[in-house]
């Protein structure tokens, strides 16, 4: 894939937080939230990210946008490397939707407040261009015009994650980071949010990072799917290959254990249910002690991603059948 059909590089990208040092004693390594990972992401297209709690999503996307520092790596958006020095620079190309709409919004600030924020701040845009970009941007996510004068408190929730998605649209990005963003809503709601994000998506020629424990929606929503378990990349590709043709076992797993109507709900095969020790990560293969198809080699040595497939890819000694 060339360079420039990418929205989005991430080269050998990770993050460990230290620890703090004992009073006696050595110091103690720190935690690898995330293990170095590269990832391409086309322009316009929809990467869901899926894993259990703990894998590393929340912090591989907060690196992303410049809230926290990486430790090791790069960040390239349409081929610009980008860095903390200019907090300004992440704004204007990559935004974030959070997980909960109401408590991500300033309760004492009116909306039409909240969505001048980055209009000023990134783009210093004066008066009249900020009221015709907010009526663009409420237009756009189809809220009425009276809802400006309005707080946050007063608001639904997928009335509020609507403001939330205008507020990211204010900076007029290239990239948005999409953070459990129709978890907290009702399943009718869902669907209206994801609609709409799909509309903008083809309309604005955006790119999507879909970050989700819903199998469901990351099926339905993504054009590709990259698993993370442990803080590594362990399987990358379509959203129908990777859901209908698993190469990695902890891909299948995740599938297995979504609840689907008219099947009983029962454990999948599996050794233990437990993400590793992070402070004493085990050697080789961070899912050997939950695989069932574990092996020594397994044990021993940490399988590199390698192509499965035209479009996928996995980190598995003993990848499955397709």
């Amino acid at each position: 894939m060339s360079a420039e059909m990418n929205a989005l590089t991430i080269t050998e990208l990770s993050k460990t937080f230290p620890l703090p040092k004992p009073l006696f004693g050595k110091a103690r390594p720190g935690v690898r939230a995330v293990r170095p990972l590269s990832l391409q992401v086309r322009k316009g297209e929809t990467l869901g990210i899926v894993g259990e709690s703990g894998c590393g999503k929340s912090t591989l996307a907060r690196m992303l946008v410049g809230l926290i520092p990486p430790s090791t790596g790069q960040i390239e958006i349409a081929g610009k490397a980008l860095d903390t020095a200019d907090p300004a620079a992440f704004g204007r190309l990559i935004q974030y939707v959070f997980q909960d709409p109401i408590s991500s919004l300033n309760p004492r600030k009116t909306i039409r407040q909240i969505l001048e924020v980055p209009l000023k701040q990134l783009h210093g845009m004066d008066r009249a261009a900020r009221e015709a970009r907010i009526a663009e941007i409420f237009g756009s996510v189809n809220l009425r015009a009276e809802f400006l004068e309005r707080y946050p408190h007063e608001f639904s929730g997928g009335q509020a994650q609507r403001i939330g998605i205008a507020r990211a649209l204010a900076a007029a990005p290239e990239i948005l980071i999409l953070d459990e963003p129709v978890s907290a809503l009702d399943v009718s709601v869902q669907a209206q949010v994801l609609n709409l994000l799909g509309q903008l998506r083809r309309d604005l020629g955006l790119t999507y990072l879909f970050i989700s424990h819903d199998l469901a929606v990351v099926e339905a929503i993504s054009d590709r799917v990259v698993v993370l378990y442990f803080g590594a990349v362990v399987e990358v590709g379509r959203a129908e290959e990777i859901f209908n043709s698993p190469r990695h076992p902890y891909t299948r797993l995740l599938a297995e254990s979504a609840p689907v109507v008219g099947r009983p709900l029962s454990a999948p095969e599996q050794k233990g249910s437990e993400l590793p020790d992070p402070l004493n990560p085990p050697a080789g293969c961070a899912f050997a002690g939950r695989c069932p198809r574990a092996t020594d080699l397994c044990r021993r040595e940490d399988p590199a991603l390698r192509q499965m497939g035209e479009d996928q890819l996995a980190a598995c000694h003993h990848p499955l059948e397709t």
